[in-house]
């Protein structure tokens, strides 16, 4: 038998059963049954929270959660010792709060609780922040676990997960070891791919993760729960100051953010099997603007499966066929977003054994052809007015939503998934040192990656144009390629690269580095060679928005 995590009994604490029932206090706020009653301030507790907020009190499936302030952030670099004691006593007051409402005990062997610990600036900033999962899955947990679903698969899936997330963002350990380990495993058990790894073998390569954690950098995985959740928020606190994270800043004028704030949540699992999985989809295409959910998801994954950009996802029609009733309210939960926020959305959603769960949602990022198209169809549709749509063309450059096309024809080379529309043709760079140095000879660049992590930030500023060998359209790096105005496809099956020799293969075309490339990121298509560049302005929408600044509103 499964059980979803809202369905369990509350269980109650007396006077501490419902600490956020008033207003948010201080440092802290919580969202769900008596969670705190007034709206929460992104400036105090993130936008991430602060919509969470919002989706709860629309009525859509939100998993209880609390928030720490921003503010922390803040504190926590200036006088870290007594920050993390108040840290401490706020997390220990908020799982309070998620137990009561859960009906679940943090690091219970028998109904274990587990919670994702994540990032939320008052401005979005899509994967430069640090998030971890299964937070709370000791070896006790885990019997809890598959006691709780059945599930034997489940529960080792779940700490696999969290010791490779402990290892690399807690504890900063390189991640090449550890994908070491889980591709000898799947070798050793005939596979291809995690999500086939049966219970026994997740077990073993929990095992061998927490061996090599120890042995090559002398770092212990935590058994205490508590422990796991003091070092993940402190973590996330402290990956405010990536470089990753700063140069996101420096890029889109954000200094003066004063931190990220820690939302603790309740975890429901989108690897719970067939009829389970995680997803983003957005309320209208943020590459071209045209109506109509634009979505991709996994099935038998967690979020971090979709937005890493490693894993190549399916859209929309497969969820309809799988679970169509899931689907459906996906749609409608999305539509009910956008009309309440007035805006195009980016959502991000956990399925689980069939029960759909709203977890995140946000403002899209989009170029600005996209932005341009989606004002004028709001103002058009009743959703907006003529203010509001010329609102939400702010600080877009309107002299760069012209459609691009090459001119004459080519052999396309190779063909992938359009995450970002436009044309390009740049000189071929595997990194961010060959990228610095094509563009400080002055020639445009194209950025070419197995997979683009949002690490790859200051080479996707340098380039034209982003290809990657695989990744959706909505994972982090795709989002923030859009932002940049870059022209980007993913999931190209046709790419290889040889890093070591510093050259790729298209298709059946051998190239090298600093060859020149061509990208369609309307079609998906890949040229070898310089192509010639015309570009078509969308004149009917721009002589709208400019009735729009001299008509009434």
């Amino acid at each position: 038998m499964t059980l979803s995590i809202l369905d369990a009994p509350i269980r109650r604490h007396g006077e501490d059963a419902a600490p956020g029932a008033e207003t948010a206090a201080g440092d802290l706020a919580f969202i769900g049954p008596h969670g705190t009653r007034e709206p929460l301030s992104a400036a105090a507790f993130g936008s991430k929270a602060a919509q969470l907020w919002r989706m709860a009190h629309l009525g859509l499936n939100v998993p209880p959660a609390f928030v720490l302030s921003t503010a922390l952030c803040g504190r926590m670099e200036k006088d870290p010792a007594e920050t993390s004691a108040a840290v401490a006593a706020l997390l220990k007051k908020g799982m309070r709060y998620l137990e009561s409402a859960t009906g679940r005990v943090f690091g219970d062997r028998r109904r274990p609780l587990l919670v994702s610990v994540r990032s939320g600036a008052e401005k979005s900033m899509p994967g430069m922040l640090e998030t971890v999962l299964d937070v709370g899955i000791t070896d006790a947990a885990v019997s809890g676990l598959m006691r709780l679903y059945g599930n034997p698969r489940l529960a080792f899936d779940s700490r696999r997960r969290f010791i490779e997330a402990y290892c690399e963002v807690v504890a900063g350990l390189p991640r090449a070891p550890f994908e070491a380990e889980l591709a000898a495993c799947l070798h050793a058990e005939g596979l291809t791919v995690d999500r086939e790894l049966d219970p026994a073998a997740l077990e073993q390569l929990c095992r061998r993760y927490l061996d090599l954690a120890q042995e090559r950098f002398g770092v212990t995985v935590p058994e205490d729960p508590e422990r796991q959740l003091a070092t993940a928020a402190e973590a996330v606190f402290r990956s405010w100051q990536a470089p990753k994270a700063q140069e996101y800043r420096r890029l889109n004028h954000l200094e003066g953010l004063s931190g990220t704030a820690v939302t603790v949540q309740a975890m429901v699992f989108g690897n719970a099997g067939a009829r389970s999985g995680a997803g983003v989809a957005f309320s209208r295409n943020p590459a071209t603007g045209e109506p109509g959910i634009y979505a991709d998801m996994l099935f038998e994954a967690q979020g971090e499966d979709v937005v890493s950009g490693r894993r190549q996802p399916v859209g929309l029609a497969r969820l309809e066929t799988v679970l169509p009733e899931v689907a459906k309210g996906l749609t409608k939960g999305i539509a009910a977003l956008e009309s309440a926020s007035r805006d195009v959305q980016d959502v991000e959603f956990t399925i689980e054994e069939g029960e759909l769960f709203f977890l995140q949602t946000r403002a899209a990022k989009r170029t600005p052809r996209a932005a341009l198209r989606i004002a004028v169809d709001l103002v058009a549709e009743g959703i907006c007015d003529r203010r509001q749509g010329l609102a939400l063309l702010d600080g877009v450059d309107l002299s760069a939503v012209g459609l691009s096309r090459f001119t004459g024809a080519a052999e396309v080379a190779a063909r992938g998934v359009p995450a970002s529309p436009g044309t390009a043709s740049g000189r071929l760079a595997f990194d961010l040192e060959a990228a610095r140095r094509w563009s400080g000879e002055g020639a445009p660049v194209i950025l070419a990656r197995p997979d683009i992590a949002t690490d790859d930030i200051a080479g996707m500023a340098l380039a034209v144009g982003i290809l990657t060998s695989v990744g959706g359209r909505t994972a982090h790096a795709a989002v923030v390629a859009r932002q940049l105005g870059r022209v980007c496809i993913v999931g190209c099956d046709g790419l290889r690269i040889d890093l070591e020799a510093r050259r790729a293969r298209l298709g059946t075309a051998e190239v090298a580095e600093g060859d020149w490339l061509s990208l369609d990121g309307e079609a998906g298509e890949v040229f070898v060679g310089r192509r010639e560049i015309v570009t078509v302005q969308p004149e009917a929408e721009l002589q709208t928005v400019a009735r729009w600044k001299t008509g009434p509103g």
